[in-house]
């Protein structure tokens, strides 16, 4: 077994062994996130033979869980990384994935992140500006090297999405507008110390509908086909990510549908013959790594009755940041009425989680689902709090367990300060 799932009795059940025997195990308290390395990785695997040739490349996005345990057992599936600073570099490197498998993606990389991606030799430099592809130029002909770049384009689609997810509009910082493509090529091929090897998309996050990402990718396959055509090379097109899984509100295309389509977009479109890059994150980790926090206590006012947590806006900030909602659930039961207003200890009114079916008595511990994608990663040490733990397990037993340097750390820290 892999994956959540519930047993006969209605305990919540993670990696094939009931969630809260995990967590006892792995000797940490809570809040705590757990992930199944296994799961993670067959949906990685599900993927690379969605694109289904070796010359296409499954970047994984390593923003959206950046565990080392989690990125070796991607990687181990023949999987490469999209990173967004010089510190994902460095992890997906450390977790053993080849520079030619890593692209590079920011609008604004600092000089030290350019020449560290140029020094290994990665895939491609994604460049979102013209003016970005002087700076990469300069830093690529100091170093005596020539850099490969590809050319991020905005496509201008706008997409049924929070505002903070939506990233291929017209107004977003992200990509070169259409309308400034030309004087792009021109800029970059005039420089001798770059050489265009790629061009991609990437319209945002919790796509619902295959469509949309089809729609971007032809306006890929569009460019790129014109580039072609004027003699130019390419070497791939890159369609992003930004696939959504199912947070509770029913179901969704699997990621290899999504791909699958641009893929054979990419063959109608006379593009077959090159390579193809996506940029999964939530969809490889979000459904397997869940958030297990404890009852603190009960609280009844004349209209709310609340159940306070000890996991706070500091270790799942998705809710507060993206008004995004997460099955909260008991742990060892099935949900059932009545429901609780969820809420944790941070002084702030945006540490509220949402109505919850909890039941009663309320249960002493319960699971935060679908949490394995922008949830530590994300976290803080707001109001003195420690980060979370992390427990990785796999075939039903715990392997690894990531602890926090705690409360006494933070404090002797913001002391030092």
């Amino acid at each position: 077994m892999s994956g959540f799932s519930r047993d006969a009795s209605g305990r919540a059940v993670l990696a094939g062994t009931p969630l809260s025997e995990l967590v006892e195990s792995s000797g940490v308290g809570t809040p705590a996130y757990v992930y199944d390395l296994g799961a993670i990785a067959n949906e990685a695997r599900l993927m690379v033979e969605a694109l289904s040739n070796p010359r296409h490349l499954v970047a994984y996005a390593v923003k959206a869980n950046t565990a080392g345990s989690i990125v070796r057992r991607i990687a181990q599936t023949g999987a490469g990384a999209d990173v967004v600073s010089r510190g994902e570099l460095e992890v997906a490197l450390g977790a053993g994935i080849r520079p030619d498998r890593i692209v590079m993606a920011s609008v604004a990389k600092a000089d030290h992140e350019i020449d560290a991606a140029i020094e290994a030799g990665i895939r491609a430099i994604h460049v979102e500006s013209i003016e970005e592809i002087d700076r990469v130029a300069a830093r690529a002909e100091a170093s005596g090297k020539v850099a490969p770049i590809s050319l991020r384009m905005n496509p201008g689609i706008d997409i049924d999405a929070h505002s903070h997810v939506a990233t291929g509009h017209r107004e977003a910082k992200f990509g070169i507008p259409l309308t400034e493509l030309g004087a792009a090529w021109e800029r970059a091929d005039r420089k001798r110390s770059v050489k265009v090897v790629g061009l991609g998309a990437h319209v945002g996050s919790t796509l619902k509908s295959v469509d949309v990402y089809v729609a971007s990718a032809r306006s890929v396959c569009q460019v790129a086909r014109d580039r072609l055509k004027s003699g130019k090379t390419l070497e791939f097109v890159d369609f992003g990510g930004g696939f959504q899984i199912d947070y509770g509100a029913g179901p969704v295309p699997r990621p290899a549908e999504f791909v699958a389509a641009a893929r054979q977009l990419a063959e109608r479109e006379g593009l077959g013959s090159m390579a193809i890059v996506v940029e999964p994150g939530r969809s490889l980790v979000g459904p397997h790594g869940v958030l297990v926090a404890s009852v603190v206590q009960e609280k009844r006012t004349p209209t709310r009755r609340w159940a306070f947590l000890d996991a706070a806006m500091n270790d799942l900030i998705r809710p507060a940041l993206y008004g995004a909602r997460h099955r909260i659930e008991p742990i060892d039961r099935a949900p059932s009425e009545p429901s609780f207003y969820v809420a944790g200890p941070v002084c702030e009114s945006a540490d509220e989680f949402g109505e919850h079916p909890l039941g009663d008595p309320l249960p002493s511990r319960v699971v935060i689902r679908d949490a394995g994608a922008y949830g530590f990663t994300m976290a803080s040490s707001y109001n003195g709090r420690p980060l979370p733990a992390e427990i990785f397990a796999e075939d039903g037993v715990v392997k690894h367990v990531s602890a926090s340097p705690g409360r006494d750390a933070w404090v002797k820290a913001r002391l030092q300060a």
